[in-house]
């Protein structure tokens, strides 16, 4: 027996195999296409047969579109922005006394819209200052006047400029901001 003969044999199995398998298939649905004695059998039955003329009469469902430049699958992707051109102001309308105007951006009546209401600044609270005296230091300060001894990180961020590179070297005199 040679290699192809062994390989021939080998499909045949396999071939051999899977008709069998759907034979035993086959005979399985048609086992469960009996209907069982009960009445939950026959509830099942009667639902399987109402399902399957229901599939039958439903029209057939159309095979998905292209995008139109109106359907939404198209206004999905941003178009290119398109340069505005400003309109020119028509020596004829000048010339013509009571003619009509459009009004352009330029123009007075377009300045007659009013435009949209900006918001109010809001009014800066003064900010609290602390100066140092002979004796103290950050976490003194922020426990005093901050009411928590771990808030000198804090003060010490923001006062970096005036402190220097080393938080426990305040020297009396300096002027602190304290935070909110």
């Amino acid at each position: 027996m040679g290699l192809f003969d062994f390989l021939k044999s080998d499909k045949n199995k396999a071939h051999d195999a899977a008709e069998q398998a759907k034979e035993q298939v086959q005979q399985q649905a048609g086992e469960s296409r009996r209907p069982p004695s009960g009445s939950a059998a026959d509830a099942a039955s009667a639902t399987r047969a109402t399902a399957e003329r229901m599939a039958a009469a439903a029209p057939p469902r159309p095979a998905p579109a292209t995008p139109t430049p109106t359907s939404a699958a198209h206004k999905a992707v941003p178009a290119a922005p398109r340069p505005t051109v400003m309109p020119k102001p028509a020596a004829s309308s000048a010339s013509a006394p009571g003619a009509m105007h459009t009004p352009t951006p330029h123009s007075a009546a377009h300045k007659a819209v009013p435009a949209a209401p900006m918001p109010k600044p809001v009014p800066t609270a003064t900010k609290r200052t602390y100066t140092v005296k002979p004796g103290d230091s950050l976490p003194a300060i922020a426990r005093d006047e901050l009411g928590n001894e771990a808030r000198w990180r804090e003060l010490y961020a923001m006062n970096r400029g005036v402190v220097g590179s080393n938080p426990d070297l305040v020297r009396p005199g300096m002027v602190l901001t304290l935070p909110g």
